[in-house]
């Protein structure tokens, strides 16, 4: 391995639950330490006592505010000596503040980095960036105009059943499979509504 190539030997897991324990369970089997943090509302959950070390974020916040609390989990990976910071999924695991965060802290960040995560955050770029990776790709239209006639236009070249989805939606949010023409606008504008 390379010199630069640094060892993690303690690891913050920036996330609860299920999620945090699996990761423990591997970093412990790598003989890897851990760091649990946890919200107000999770001090007696199970990911708390199963890392080595477990630390309240977010505190006086709730507990969603509380995992998304980049600046608090920073400090807690300073100040207990993390190596690393691992997001697990949801949360943390899809937005580039955090790696942005680790690299200035100067912090390993377990995951892509913070510019691969703003290109695939955008379905759009996500897109292109496959295309021009050569990926193969799915038939698809790039973003939606505003006239009716030109998303119908688009939904025919593209060929029925086609998907909407919303461009920065998440987690299924936007998503609509539509069979006809005649459910094509309502389904644009039920994916815009909820993106």
């Amino acid at each position: 391995m390379a010199d630069h190539i640094r060892k993690i030997k303690k690891l913050l897991v920036a996330n609860r639950s299920e999620i945090a324990i699996r990761i423990m369970r591997a970093a412990t089997e790598l003989g890897i330490k851990t760091i649990a943090v946890y919200s107000h509302e999770d001090r007696f959950s199970l990911h708390r006592y199963k890392a080595d070390e477990g630390y309240l974020v977010g505190a006086g916040k709730g507990p969603i505010e509380a995992y998304l609390d980049i600046e608090d989990i920073i400090r807690i990976a300073m100040e207990s000596g993390a190596d690393a910071i691992h997001p697990g999924y949801g949360f943390l695991s899809e937005n580039p503040g955090l790696p942005e965060a680790c690299e200035e802290a100067g912090l390993i960040f377990v995951g892509p980095p913070a510019e691969v995560m703003k290109q695939m955050g955008s379905k759009v770029a996500a897109r292109a960036l496959a295309a021009k990776a050569k990926v193969p790709t799915m038939p698809a239209t790039g973003p939606l105009p505003s006239d009716p006639k030109k998303i119908k236009a688009l939904a025919k070249d593209v060929g029925y059943p086609v998907m909407i989805k919303a461009t920065w939606g998440g987690g299924g949010r936007g998503m609509r499979v539509v069979d006809s023409e005649a459910q094509l606008l309502d389904n644009v504008g039920a994916a815009s509504r909820e993106a």
